[in-house]
């Protein structure tokens, strides 16, 4: 998570997570949003001040920020805050994406990456907090399996990190080696399709394998000595 990734054909920067001493990075980033991207992000009217004190508070905190930047900025940014900053004792996730990195899949990859970090954190579930008005931030949030509920002038969501089924987020999972069996890959998208009924049958036989192997693999680990 720490490594640094390309972000895809569309983005020319990577996407890698900030360091504590690389706050004033999003500091920078959030002073660049425009008014109505600054007043979704942070759910109503703050100024420079604000976001000065703030970015400090993440500095030390421990904050986990995962950017996306080209030429050493940030242009993209999404915030995982630890559970004790909430009145609930969930960890809260934050997005902000500057104009002119929009519409190219930003939002989808960061979203992606901070759910990762919340998994490998060992949090169970994470909420989103957004603004009634962010329809962007409101559709990914459903579309990584939030339902949320309005209250306040924000709309509120919480996601179960163990039930995604978002194929974006299934891509990263481990898979059985189904290849082997005869599936083949769709050209140009992250998923298989079976080629003929015999591959059918094959994979479906090498899928049950795989299958009894994790059942009998976690009965041998829990059977008492």
């Amino acid at each position: 998570m720490n490594g640094t990734e390309t972000a895809g054909a569309a983005l020319k920067g990577t996407i890698r997570t900030l360091s504590p001493r690389e706050m004033p990075l999003l500091r920078d980033h959030l002073l660049r949003l425009d008014r109505d991207s600054r007043r979704n992000r942070f759910n109503g009217v703050v100024d420079d001040s604000f976001i000065e004190s703030y970015t400090a508070k993440c500095a030390s905190d421990g904050t986990i920020v995962v950017a996306y930047l080209t030429d050493g900025e940030v242009h993209g940014a999404a915030e995982l805050h630890q559970p004790e900053q909430s009145s609930d004792h969930l960890p809260e996730m934050a997005f902000s994406v500057e104009r002119e990195v929009r519409r190219k899949g930003l939002g989808s990859l960061l979203f992606k990456k901070v759910l990762k970090a919340a998994e490998r954190a060992g949090f169970e579930r994470v909420r989103i907090t957004t603004g009634s008005g962010n329809e962007a931030m409101k559709s990914l949030a459903r579309k990584f399996g939030a339902h949320l509920t309005f209250g306040h002038g924000e709309s509120t969501g919480i996601i179960e990190l163990n039930k995604i089924a978002s194929p974006s987020i299934a891509a990263d999972l481990p898979q059985p080696d189904l290849l082997k069996a005869g599936l083949r890959p769709v050209a140009g998208r992250r998923e298989l399709k079976v080629a003929t009924p015999t591959d059918f049958a094959r994979a479906s036989v090498a899928l049950g394998r795989w299958y009894w192997r994790q059942v009998f693999r976690a009965w041998e680990i829990r059977r008492p000595v």
